[in-house]
């Protein structure tokens, strides 16, 4: 928000279903493939000023959700959009899941996303009557990995068969050649979160979808500068890749 400020740009952040500090008064949380809130956002951001140009970034989750509404719009995507960028996407979920599940890892990261989600389907339950007849409550109260958690939660409350076809059915990656805007995606070699089966192969993605994946990285860090004015090289580099793809959109029209 700052680096677009910074340009001139106004900048709007989308927070996912109970992820703005309160609970979502709905049964349903967000998912990695839920589309429908960032599409209604659009919307009504173009609506309110359909002469802006837009660009969006996507970061970790927000980048599979950008990277799968792009594709399930194809050529009926907004005209105003001008780029996409995600960062950190976690473009196949199977992968990425399996190795969450695992090792170190599960007990360093995985247990840090579970507490706060484990929270919000107690404090759910407690607060709206009937939510626990629409999830495994038992399951998910006592969920220490993705796919425990998916299976009680997110494939019962979202129409999935089970956590894997939730994770086929979510994932971006089947989606990418479908993608008809300028679209940059940022990922590093190194992502604990990410391994590198999960990224795409370059050579196959359309000649307007760019693939920049680093040595180094982590998930959603990239960090640059001084220890005490630290940045963040991929979020400076997107806003960039927004800035060229607008000025190409301008010298076109």
């Amino acid at each position: 928000m700052r680096l677009a400020a910074a340009r001139g740009w106004r900048a709007l952040t989308l927070n996912f279903r109970s992820c703005s500090g309160e609970l979502n008064r709905l049964p349903q949380f967000y998912h990695s493939g839920h589309t429908d809130d960032l599409d209604h956002v659009v919307g009504l951001l173009l609506e309110r000023h359909p002469d802006a140009p837009l660009g969006v970034v996507g970061v970790s989750l927000g980048g599979n959700v950008l990277l799968k509404w792009l594709g399930e719009r194809e050529l009926d995507a907004p005209k105003q959009l001008v780029g996409a960028v995600a960062i950190s996407a976690p473009f196949d979920l199977v992968p990425c899941a399996r190795v969450l599940d695992r090792g170190l890892r599960r007990r360093v990261y995985t247990s840090s996303f579970l507490g706060p989600m484990r929270d919000k389907v107690r404090q759910k339950a407690e607060r709206d009557a009937g939510f626990a007849t629409r999830v495994d409550l038992a399951l998910a109260l006592r969920a220490r990995t993705f796919a425990e958690y998916d299976r009680a939660v997110t494939a019962r409350l979202h129409g999935f068969a089970d956590e894997h076809d939730y994770w086929v059915r979510a994932s971006s990656a089947t989606y990418l050649r479908r993608i008809y805007r300028p679209t940059l995606l940022i990922s590093a070699l190194d992502d604990p979160l990410v391994p590198p089966d999960a990224l795409p192969d370059p050579a196959k993605l359309p000649p307007w979808v760019r693939a920049e994946f680093t040595e180094r990285g982590g998930h959603a860090g990239f960090v640059e500068g001084w220890p005490w004015r630290a940045g963040s090289w991929a979020e400076r580099r997107g806003l960039d890749f927004l800035s060229e793809a607008l000025a190409e959109r301008q010298g076109v029209s």
